[in-house]
């Protein structure tokens, strides 16, 4: 296999928790991660120069070490003694720095189109392995689905699949440091933390309703009072006729669930006029349960 081209697809988190801070600095976390149909695409072309080459739509994105697919590319090169080198194209549609984890998700790509282009058998579970070393979610990235993820992200369990509806995306255009929110976290008695047990129960009742009530992040507390445009993104979406509307991550992309695609279509609308994001995309839930084949299909 001389190219290939596969698809790494974005996510969003149904419910957000942190659990506590750890002596080492990291946080635990429980976390239903959820994987959607908005994806960037990578084309890799070996080449006979050793080395991995990036190239990409958008100018002010890194094509060196500081790259996650140059990293998750250079792994595996290493670990097996790869003589020849890859060319990447990436295309990038998922929002940047965005809370929907488009670096990991690249990266995954990375490992997947590597084991699959040099024959190096590995299976899923030896790619998370791998994949942790480059970053918590890029394991998750590669199982994809709905799971609840601990730990700092590492610990991943495949739960009952979400409900499949319309999302509504709106990153606005600010910058938001995934440090400073966590460092800024308050952890005491006081904090009002995310049902992620009534969620998972929601989830297994395929209660849509419910899911939408008991979604929360626990992130949103240091986010929206330092960027309170999260806020109006929210309040547009759920006035245009959102059922639920959150901040994914540590922001500050907003996702909005639909019972309807006209409703979400119209909503797509109402936000690209309200004038509050610099990127707008309505896509849908994905379920890896209902696919065949790669999990880069």
């Amino acid at each position: 296999m001389d190219e290939i081209t596969l698809k790494a697809l974005a996510k969003i988190n149904l419910g957000l928790d942190v659990v506590r801070r750890r002596e080492d600095g990291y946080h635990e976390v429980r976390m239903v991660m959820q994987t959607l149909h908005l994806y960037d695409k990578l084309v890799l072309k070996k080449r006979t120069t050793p080395g991995i080459q990036i190239r990409t739509n958008l100018s002010f994105l890194p094509v060196n070490e500081n790259n996650l697919v140059y990293r998750a590319g250079m792994l595996l090169m290493d670990e097996f003694g790869i003589k020849e080198g890859v060319l990447v194209q990436l295309e990038k549609r998922i929002p940047v720095a965005a809370g929907m984890a488009g670096g990991s998700t690249d990266a995954a790509a990375m490992l997947y189109g590597m084991n699959q282009m040099f024959g190096l058998r590995l299976s899923k579970k030896e790619l998370m392995e791998r994949g942790v070393k480059i970053g918590a979610d890029v394991p998750y990235c590669i199982m994809r689905g709905t799971a609840l993820a601990e730990g700092i992200g590492e610990k991943l369990k495949p739960v009952a699949p979400m409900i499949k509806c319309p999302v509504l995306i709106a990153k606005p255009a600010i910058s938001v440091s995934t440090k400073f929110v966590y460092q800024n976290l308050k952890l005491d008695e006081t904090t009002v933390h995310p049902d992620i047990d009534a969620l998972l129960s929601d989830l297994e009742k395929q209660d849509f309703d419910a899911l939408c009530r008991d979604m929360g992040n626990i992130l949103e507390t240091v986010t929206i009072p330092n960027y309170p445009i999260i806020d109006k993104i929210k309040e547009c979406m759920l006035a245009s006729g959102a059922a639920a509307a959150m901040m994914s991550g540590s922001g500050p992309t907003v996702f909005g669930l639909f019972r309807d695609e006209e409703t979400a279509r119209q909503a797509r609308e109402d936000m690209k006029k309200a004038g509050l994001a610099r990127q707008v995309y309505l896509t849908s839930i994905y379920n890896n349960r209902c696919k065949r084949g790669g999990i880069h299909d």
